[in-house]
This record gives C-alpha cells, structure tokens and sequence, in this order.
C-alpha cells in the first residue's frame, strides 16, 4: 500500500530521512491477468484472506495453527469485515450501512475501525479489544497493533486529522498516536506510548509524551512488543 503524505515530516537531527511517499511493500503488485474474468474478485480475495492469515502465524506464537486463527482471531475478523465494510462506504448510498455494519463488527470484536480508514495488506491486531482506528487514518503493509492501541485525532475539524502509518510498524498496547502525524516505515511504538509528532523512518518511540531514539534493535524479533525497549 502506497501512502503519500501531504505535510512536512520531522526531522530529528542525525536520524534518517522520512520519505514523503512510502513504498508499497515487496509483491504487493499481482499479475493483472490474475484477477480477470468472473471469478477474480473471488481469486483476491482468497488470496487477501490467504496472506492475512500467513502474517497472523508468524507473528503470534499463541496460534496454533491456520484454523484455530481463522476462527478465533477478533483481531483479524474486524480486519476482513472492515474490508467489505470500507468497500460499501464508497458506494453511493452506502456510508449508513457501512456504519451500522461497522457497529455491529465493533460489538462483535472489541475493535472499532471507522469504515473511511484505509488499512493496508497483511495488517494484524493481536488480541484486538480496545484498538480505535478513526476515520482520516491510513495504515500500511505488514503493520502489527497490539491491543488498547488508538489511532485518533487532534482536530474536529473535517480534515486529515487522524496518523498515517508506514510499513512494517509495530504500535504496544494502549499506545495513542494522535493527529495527522507520519509514523515512518519500520517505526515501533512502545506499549502505553503518547505520539503527538512525526516518527522518523527505522525510530523506537516510547514515553509520555512519546521519545525518539535509534537503539540497536534484533531484526529476528521485530514483531515483539516495544516496550522492551523503555
């Protein structure tokens, strides 16, 4: 998923550069010829549905196999009904329904995310109860949250008002990133952590408000929650 930021990005002095534009991640692109013909809605969204599940094995050591997820996962069923919900909120006549249909999902499993935000691929929640997406937030591939997480605004204003995430993010529980701030690809957010600025691209942000910095990191354990980073 491509995310293009329309304001400045924070620079932290020996950081490395926020990009305005963050990339799709690798494969992101299908054959077109995949999807053609009458059974390729079917063929993506198996194939969606395929690769949702591969991200939740490999990042929650709780699951015990591919239909254990699959059934019970809160996490990972409010991301596929958001899904045909977000796709109902762009049809004509389809944003009272795509809310109701979005209430019921939260009362299903805990998780409430605004029909209007965009959610990238291979997107996980693990446990899911109390994560808030609002309704300006984008959120990009292989991104983790982790439960109690917010994504809110600043603003009442009827702007972009709520975060953009990059790729490859892992955000602790009970973390609040808040307003239009650009989290970096590879960002982590530790648990309980307060943002309120940009994240540079690679940053470990912890703290109330939350504090920048560039530790040396374990790239064979990325998706472990950052709070052991404080």
């Amino acid at each position: 998923m491509t995310l293009v930021r329309d304001e400045r990005p924070t620079e932290v002095p020996g950081a490395p550069p926020v990009a305005e534009t963050l990339p799709a991640a690798p494969g992101a692109q299908e054959p077109p010829t995949r999807y053609a013909g009458p059974l390729g809605v079917v063929r993506k969204v198996a194939d969606r549905v395929r690769e949702d599940v591969d991200g939740a094995m490999e990042r929650d050591p709780a699951a015990g196999s591919r239909l254990e997820i699959v059934l019970t996962s809160p996490g990972l069923h409010a991301i596929w009904a958001h899904r045909g919900i977000h796709e109902l909120w762009k049809r004509p006549g389809g944003r009272l329904p795509a809310r109701v249909l979005a209430t019921a999902a939260r009362a299903v499993t805990g998780v409430e995310i605004h029909p209007a935000a965009r959610l990238g691929r291979r997107f996980f929640i693990d446990h899911g109860m109390g994560v808030v997406i609002g309704e300006t937030a984008e959120v990009g591939d292989d991104v983790m949250l982790y439960h109690g997480v917010t994504l809110g605004g600043r603003s009442l204003a009827h702007v972009k008002r709520h975060p953009t995430v990059g790729n490859r993010v892992t955000i602790g529980a009970g973390a609040r990133v808040l307003g239009p701030v650009l989290v970096g690809d590879d960002v982590q957010i530790g648990a309980n952590s307060v943002v309120v600025k940009d994240v540079p691209a690679g940053a470990v942000a912890t703290g109330i408000p939350a504090v920048v910095r560039f530790p040396k990191r374990d790239p064979a354990n990325h998706w472990v929650d950052p709070a052991i980073y404080i």
